[in-house]
């Protein structure tokens, strides 16, 4: 029964992420959404059965490093055309997976940002940005943090009939394999990293 155990705790915590981002999109002001967000994932990190965080690190949780919430990391941003490109990513457990870029966003006084599409069963947008903290002291995730992951519910909505996408990189989480080093997680590829700082959303872990 362990694994079917372990994929009944998988289907609650993703039910649980696609739930917090409905109320997420549906709160007053994105600085309360966020508020919400960091509550609820602190909540799952901590206590959920299928939380990425060891043992050890359970036992003097305080909260994920997440920093202050600031707008000017808000942006609706229109899904400019790019040349076609892929990239796959080997996982232990689902094989090869494949995705493919849909376009671009250009993020105002940042840079550019490849959009993938995941091209296997599922389907689903992602967004994954490595900037210019990644693994320093202080900054960020060294592997890069994920902005948008449809598929797994990370969605801050979008405007289909005007081909805008919402980045708000105050929602920037760490991938679960920052966590626990068994996971396997496709990380930002090289369109997908900014030569800024982004000091906003989920930063490094702490030891």
């Amino acid at each position: 029964m362990s694994g079917a155990r372990t994929a009944l705790e998988v289907a609650d915590w993703r039910r649980r992420v696609f739930a917090l981002y409905d109320a997420v999109r549906a709160a007053a002001s994105p600085e309360d959404a966020h508020e919400l967000w960091r509550i609820e994932r602190d909540e799952l990190m901590l206590r959920h059965p299928a939380t990425p965080l060891l043992p050890e690190a359970r036992v003097l949780f305080e909260g994920l490093p997440v920093a202050p919430y600031d707008a000017r990391w808000r942006f609706e941003l229109p899904l400019l055309d790019a040349e076609p490109a892929e990239f796959e990513f080997a996982t232990g457990t689902d094989g090869v997976v494949p995705f493919e870029r849909i376009g671009v966003v250009e993020v105002p006084d940042a840079g550019r940002l490849d959009v993938w599409r995941l091209r296997s069963y599922g389907g689903g947008v992602f967004v994954p940005v490595r900037d210019a903290s990644a693994g320093r002291p202080g900054g960020t995730y060294g592997g890069g943090r994920y902005v948008l992951d449809t598929v797994k519910g990370a969605d801050l909505g979008s405007d289909a009939s005007r081909g805008t996408l919402v980045l708000d990189f105050n929602f920037a989480y760490n991938p679960s394999c920052a966590y626990d080093p068994a996971w396997a997680c496709p990380l930002a590829p090289p369109g997908n990293v900014l030569p800024v700082t982004v000091p906003v959303g989920e930063l490094s872990p702490r030891p």
